[in-house]
């Protein structure tokens, strides 16, 4: 049953399938209200459960928010529609039915599935300073790690909400002694681990590559972020403005054994990322045009690197000039967010909605099978005015990226 609605829905968009917003909450965070969602809907979970500040893409991977979470939530569904009938299928199931032929070979041979997602985050305050494991540490707890990456469109951005900077790392000269000061005084209110960092300010239409175990504290911009296949992370920072952290966070995808081993904390932490002194050469990213601007310009378009850095994952920023229409080829699958304008994606109308519903169908999401990519995807642009800009995300080993970088 689950196959044939996969089959009907490939047939159905030639290769590119219509995926439903997932949306996820979390209880640490206050909604910054930039992801186009009803007003009246941030708190449609509930509000034990949070309220919702992401919506993931393409996501074959578990949100672990903790006891009561749905056992789908985070979990991408692709949709088929026909005559007014509805039916759903989870985008976890449709690779697993569909395999190479959804992602191609490559991917399926080495991972079994489709190994990465991206997602909008979008906080009014910022994170608190966090830590995803390594590979090393993620598997004592069977898990995977997540090295992430991000890129700050301008149109999700009309307001930098209340703290528009982030902390990466540490400062020169910080010690160890001194981190492990912070992380044993977490029980003892404030621990101004910040006070060992450096925050940077944030700027639209750039980003940064954050590998795993390289702590963080992210900024208030509404930002895109494409990830591993994980949901893994440990808290370090005990107050965020006005938020007390709850100690389980702290001790969160650790060992059973080693909770309450402070030390321990230490072993996740990469200390010579963290005290990199060149760590904006290594990690911030300024956009990279994918072929000369003059080549595409004259054919319609503009397409962008915006995430090159990891080679877990790529992302790049596509936009279709006014009354222009396109044949876009890339070398891998990939899933795409629309950001900006409307038109044809295919067989597909598509459009950027102004405020979506929770559970409400949207066609400004969707995923492009590695045929459909290698084969081309034709976009149309009727508009006499505005561009169409999406955001699309590749799994690790793009060859495009790898030919060229």
């Amino acid at each position: 049953m689950k196959r044939a609605i996969v089959e009907r829905a490939m047939d159905q968009g030639n290769g590119i399938l219509r995926m439903a917003p997932n949306w996820v909450p979390r209880t640490f965070c206050v909604p910054g209200r930039r992801l186009k969602l009803d007003p009246a809907d941030y708190y449609a979970l509930g509000s034990e459960r949070g309220g919702i500040d992401e919506r993931w893409f393409s996501s074959t991977t578990f949100a672990d928010n903790g006891p009561g979470t749905p056992e789908d939530e985070g979990l991408s569904y692709i949709v088929f529609e026909d005559g007014g009938a509805i039916e759903s299928v989870t985008f976890v199931e449709a690779v697993a039915e569909l395999g190479s032929e959804m992602i191609g070979s490559r991917l399926w041979d080495k991972y079994g599935g489709w190994p990465v997602y991206a997602k909008f985050f979008d906080n009014k305050g910022p994170l608190p300073f966090h830590i995803h494991q390594r590979e090393e540490h993620a598997a004592l707890v069977g898990k995977k790690s997540k090295p992430e990456a991000y890129y700050f469109p301008p149109q999700m951005n009309n307001y930098g909400a209340d703290f528009p900077y982030t902390f990466f790392g540490f400062q020169p000269g910080v010690t160890q002694e001194q981190l492990l000061e912070c992380l044993r005084n977490f029980r003892k209110g404030d621990n101004r681990i910040t006070d060992l960092s450096a925050a940077y300010r944030l700027k639209p239409g750039t980003g940064w590559d954050i590998p795993a175990g390289i702590l963080h504290a992210p900024g208030t911009f509404c930002t895109y972020e494409p990830q591993w296949a994980s949901d893994i992370f440990s808290m370090f920072q005990s107050v965020t403005g006005d938020t007390v952290i709850e100690e389980a966070l702290l001790w969160k995808s650790s060992p059973e054994e080693k909770i309450g081993d402070y030390e321990w904390l230490l072993e996740l932490v990469d200390w010579e990322a963290n005290a990199d002194p060149n760590f904006v050469a290594n990690h911030f990213m300024e956009p990279v045009p994918v072929r000369p601007a003059a080549e595409m310009e004259e054919e319609g378009y503009f397409e962008k690197w915006i995430c090159y850095r990891s080679p877990s994952f790529s992302a790049k920023e596509l936009t279709v000039f006014p009354g222009q229409t396109v044949t876009i080829k890339d070398a891998a699958a990939y899933g795409l967010i629309l950001v900006q304008g409307h038109g044809a994606l295919g067989t597909w109308d598509i459009e950027t909605p102004t405020m979506i519903g929770f559970g409400q169908l949207t066609y400004d999401e969707f995923f492009v099978t590695e045929t459909a990519a290698r084969e081309g995807v034709v976009i149309s642009n009727p508009s006499k005015s505005e561009p169409i800009v999406m955001l699309k995300n590749f799994g690790p080993g793009n060859p495009e990226m790898e030919a060229n970088y």
